[in-house]
């Protein structure tokens, strides 16, 4: 535990897969080429026409999970990244054309969520980054690792060995990463190591505080077994605005019908807490999703205008109904072949 910094609330996120296990009932118990289309369609209709990049989940995927491919990996690495931009007062963007980091300012220095593909990305688009939005990349205290993912932890190493800022990953992603890697790629640097294995095991319902900012870290399984997803306070023109970062969108897991059960649980927990809680900023970790890029030039284009990162409460409560009923069209699909 970071001297203080993490406050454990609750540590159920394992027992959400547990209990998704339990309670999904029969395999392919009512599942029917109708029963995807009725969750394909309560989708479409969520998504409206604002939302539209979401259904991207709603896509058939392989019942085997599927292997990294390199090329395709180092083709979408070789796209021109979008430039760094500033979403919010203290939310800014960095990215390449497929993975996104998020750096969000504080009183006493930054919290960086995710940290791209290997070191080269992490030194030209997070260190470059920072430095062409007038940011300090030594103010770098702490990085969140949403998922243990190459594309989210490869340029962790680089940057601990440069400026030394403490690492926050679930204990089941930590454990994933120091030994059974989901996925690996030559593009991917090496996960985090420690001497004592880990560094900040983050529990569900943690709290990271940096001077004048709380970020609510919760453990979302589903894309892995640890994915965090965070929540926390932005302003624009002196009015707060609550984000949340879904911290893994797509199902490359395969016919896993418990992980598919914990995304579920894990969408529909969210979309509780995004009711209760106001948040009405969504991001994502993959630019596809959250059109960071797109919102970024029409942020910049017309700054007197309502800001286009804020698409208002009810729009993510949908976004997390698409995520959701996705999730469920893509469980019948593997229930009908078993």
């Amino acid at each position: 535990m970071p001297r203080g910094a993490l406050l454990t609330l609750a540590g159920f996120a394992l027992g959400l897969l547990a209990l998704a296990a339990c309670t999904a009932g029969p395999v392919g118990k009512g599942a029917s080429l109708a029963s995807v289309q009725a969750h394909v369609d309560a989708a479409t209709k969520a998504a409206d026409g604002d939302l539209k990049p979401f259904l991207a989940l709603c896509k058939p995927t392989p019942a085997n999970r599927p292997r990294s491919d390199d090329h395709a990996l180092a083709a979408l690495i070789a796209k021109p990244a979008p430039p760094a931009g500033r979403a919010f007062d203290n939310l800014y963007f960095l990215g390449d054309a497929w993975v996104s980091a998020w750096a969000i300012d504080t009183s006493d220095g930054i919290i960086l969520l995710d940290a791209l593909n290997n070191g080269r990305e992490a030194a030209r688009l997070i260190e470059g980054g920072l430095r062409q939005l007038g940011l300090d990349p030594a103010r770098i205290k702490y990085i969140v690792v949403t998922h243990g993912h190459g594309a989210h932890y490869g340029g962790v190493n680089y940057l601990v060995g440069r400026y030394h800022p403490r690492v926050v990953m679930s204990e089941a992603d930590w454990t994933m990463t120091a030994s059974h890697l989901e996925f690996r790629s030559a593009y991917w640097d090496a996960p985090p190591r420690f001497v004592k294995g880990r560094d900040i095991a983050a529990n569900d319902g943690d709290v990271l505080t940096l001077g004048d900012t709380k970020v609510t870290l919760y453990v979302t399984p589903g894309h892995t077994l640890g994915t965090i997803s965070p929540v926390f306070d932005v302003t624009w023109r002196g009015r707060r605005h609550r984000v949340l970062e879904w911290g893994g969108m797509g199902f490359d897991f395969g016919a896993d019908f418990a992980r598919l059960d914990a995304y579920i649980a894990s969408a529909e927990r969210m979309q509780a807490l995004a009711m209760q809680q106001g948040i009405d900023v969504l991001i994502s970790n993959h630019s596809a999703y959250d059109e960071a890029p797109a919102k970024l030039e029409r942020l910049q284009a017309a700054p007197q205008k309502r800001n286009p990162f804020v698409i208002g409460r009810s729009a993510v409560e949908r976004a997390l109904d698409v995520m959701s009923e996705c999730a469920h069209a893509q469980r019948d699909r593997f229930a009908l072949v078993r």
